[in-house]
Parts: structure tokens; sequence; C-alpha cells
């Protein structure tokens, strides 16, 4: 299989996997394949005559692709699942596992634009046959929209402010490198930790380019229709927005509270665990990145 590491150190492996109740000969979905880690602990656990069919649109996850006939890749985002099931000839499965984590290579590759890290272009795709980059987003958006995306994608308390500022101090071709929006971002930077604010702005700049929410919400609705009975989905999140929606979707079929006069909705899904599952002190001073980490596990009502 290669070394899966070199792309992904994998959160919360046996407890995703596990959340699964694996059976031999069953059908699974793993739409976050990136280094392969929880596909691998899947195939491990599948007979001869169970099948995984793994999305990732990520062109560099698939250097670890393992040589197994059970494995069936899709090189498309997840919101495609029921697309793809029915081309493979599997309307029902299971279980779906997904990881809704960026990668620590994606983190870790200047030119891919995800980290303050280092220098390179403002890019964030994680798809880089899509056309909508960071740098589009800062110099085409309206400051409303700025300032909405800011606001809610990143939770920057001053997002009004940051907004107005950037659309101020765009010129030309605006703002290509990390840099760049570093040195321009200076001065409205709040807090007192410089890094926690730009860790801010990029989060909600990533969500806006890969339509991270968007995404999240096809792919719940789909594997509530698209799982068996009894079926699980075991998701994984690292962030208050995407956990609010899984919470939301699992217990009660919506993405937020009921409201008082909205029409009620029947749940397909109910919670295995009461509260999520999150990383155990070992897992993270061994990888940092898991620490922020959340497990939900639904089970398609039959």
């Amino acid at each position: 299989m290669g070394n899966p590491d070199f792309y992904h150190t994998t959160v919360l492996l046996h407890e995703a996997v596990d959340g699964l109740a694996i059976k031999e000969d069953g059908v699974y979905v793993d739409c976050t394949f990136g280094g392969g880690g929880h596909s691998r602990l899947i195939l491990e656990q599948l007979g001869p005559k169970g099948k995984l069919i793994a999305f990732d649109q990520d062109a560099d996850a698939w250097k670890n692709k393992p040589d197994d006939d059970r494995l069936i890749p899709v090189t498309e985002n997840f919101k495609y699942l029921q697309r793809f099931l029915r081309l493979h000839g599997h309307k029902e499965v299971d279980g779906i596992l997904a990881d809704l984590g960026v990668s620590s290579f994606q983190f870790d590759t200047a030119e891919r634009g995800f980290s303050i890290r280092f220098d390179g272009p403002l890019d964030m795709r994680m798809d880089k046959r899509s056309e909508l980059t960071a740098a589009k987003v800062l110099q085409t958006y309206s400051e409303p929209q700025l300032h909405q995306l800011f606001e809610q994608y990143g939770e920057v308390r001053n997002s009004k402010q940051l907004a107005k500022h950037i659309v101020t101090n765009r010129k030309g071709n605006g703002v290509q490198t990390i840099e760049a929006l570093k040195a321009m971002l200076g001065p409205v930077i709040r807090g007192v930790n410089p890094n926690r604010y730009l860790a801010q702005v990029f989060q909600a700049l990533r969500i806006e380019v890969n339509d991270e929410l968007g995404a999240l919400k096809d792919l719940l609705q789909q594997s509530a229709a698209s799982l068996k009975p009894g079926g699980r989905l075991s998701i994984i999140s690292f962030h208050s927005l995407e956990d609010r929606i899984v919470k939301h979707y699992i217990k009660r079929g919506r993405w937020d509270e009921a409201g008082e006069y909205e029409e009620p909705v029947k749940p397909l899904l109910r919670p295995v665990n009461p509260k999520p599952i999150e990383p155990t002190d070992a897992e993270i001073k061994a990888n940092p990145r898991a620490r922020s980490a959340r497990l939900r596990v639904g089970e398609k009502i039959s």
C-alpha cells in the first residue's frame, strides 16, 4: 500500500472503524480516502466477498492506493455519493465513514496554500480541477459577502472591519500569496495570538473555496438514504460548525435546532453514542492535530 503516513496520520482510527460494526461480507464506503488509514483497517476486517468504495477528490491521495480487488476507487467529491453507488451497483450499503479534516499532506505542502506556516499561492483547493481559489475569493467577493464569510465560517470577531479592510486594500491582481495576505491583515489582527486569528481567516476561506459545509449536508442526506436498515454512519469533524451540523442531523434529521413553528422532520438515523467520541490523551500527544477531532456515529433506523 505504500506509506500512508506521508499523506496523513489517521485520526481516531480504531474508534471510527469500530463504529461501523463491520460485517465480513458487507459493503462499506470511505468518503475521505486520504492516507488510506481507515480504508486499510476496513479492508483488514472484510472477508473475500466484502467491498469498499473509497472517495477522494485529491489526486495526491491515490498515491496510497492498495492493490486490492475489493477496493473501488472514486476520484470525486463525496457529495456525489449516491451517483457513484448506483454506478457500481450498490444502491444501499452497510456503513459509511468520513473524516472531514484537512490532511497533513495538504497542510504541509506549501503550494497547496492551506497553512499559515509557509509562503505559497493562496489556493486552498482540495480538488485542483476546481476554478475557485482563496485568492479569487479575496479579489472578487463583495464586502458584505466577505463579512458574512468570515463571521460564519471563521467566527472572526471583527469580521466586518476585516472585510472592509480587504476591499479597501486589494489592488490590481489582488493578494496572491500567503505572506502578502498576512502583511495586508497586520493592521486588523485582533487578540493576543495572531496565529489563531489567521487560522480562523484561513479556515473561513478554505470552507468557502471547497464548499465544505454544503458538501457535508449533501453527504449526510445521501448517507442516510443510502444505508441499509441498521447500517452505520461514522463521521469525524474538526470544528464546531461541522460538529453541530452532524449532531443535529443524526438526532433530528435537520441541520439546526428545531424551530418552534417549523414542521417536524422524522430523522432517518439515531445516535449510537450520547456524546461525541474524542481522541485519547495518548493520541493527542502523538498527533497534536487530533486535538479538535470529534467522532459521532449514527445508525439507520429500521
